[in-house]
């Protein structure tokens, strides 16, 4: 039997990350948060400076940084990856018939997106990019144009499921039931 492979999309504050980690609480997973990854590379770098603007990191530059943490050996959990259709198409060409693909699409609207990000300032996150309103608004403007085009691309896909998620309100609770449910039907 192949492992399992939970991919959470979704815009900026949805809760990929929160929802990740507790699901990590009830299952085994190897989690591999591409955000987490990409903000711990050197501060002169190139990628770093980038994403510090709100900027997407090039394909090209982010498949060799993801690709040693996707091991067929385990189930996997990944945040934040991927983010454009020629990542999604990577994903789908070199990891489907390794993995049974689960892509949960958090789907919350640009208010709510907003909301989250302004909570998670005011109660400590030490997130720079959020707290710089230019690259909010980009990254959000870059969800919306590069993101949701994979998003839908992989809603069609027929070798994975697709769970499109639309998060009633802001109790991480009743949410996370929600998507628990869903994966675990």
């Amino acid at each position: 039997m192949k492992p399992e492979m939970i991919v959470f999309m979704g815009g900026q504050g949805s809760g990929k990350g929160t929802f990740a980690n507790l699901l990590l609480q009830k299952h085994d997973f190897n989690y591999v948060e591409a955000g987490a990854i990409l903000r711990a590379m050197p501060s002169d770098s190139e990628i770093k400076q980038k994403i510090s603007r709100g900027e997407l990191v090039g394909d090209n530059d982010l498949f060799p940084i993801i690709a040693p943490h996707i091991t067929s050996d385990h189930n996997i959990i990944m945040d934040g990856f991927p983010r454009t259709i020629g990542q999604a198409k990577w994903l789908i060409e070199n990891y489907a018939d390794k993995f049974n693909i689960h892509v949960v699409f958090l789907n919350i609207s640009e208010a709510t997106m907003l909301a989250h990000i302004q909570n998670r300032i005011k109660e400590g996150g030490n997130r720079a990019d959020d707290t710089d309103e230019n690259a909010v608004r980009k990254r959000i403007e870059s969800f919306k144009t590069t993101t949701m085009p994979a998003i839908e691309w992989l809603s069609k896909n027929k070798d994975i499921e697709f769970l499109d998620i639309k998060l009633p309100g802001d109790d991480i609770d009743i949410n996370f039931a929600l998507i628990y449910n869903k994966l675990y039907k």
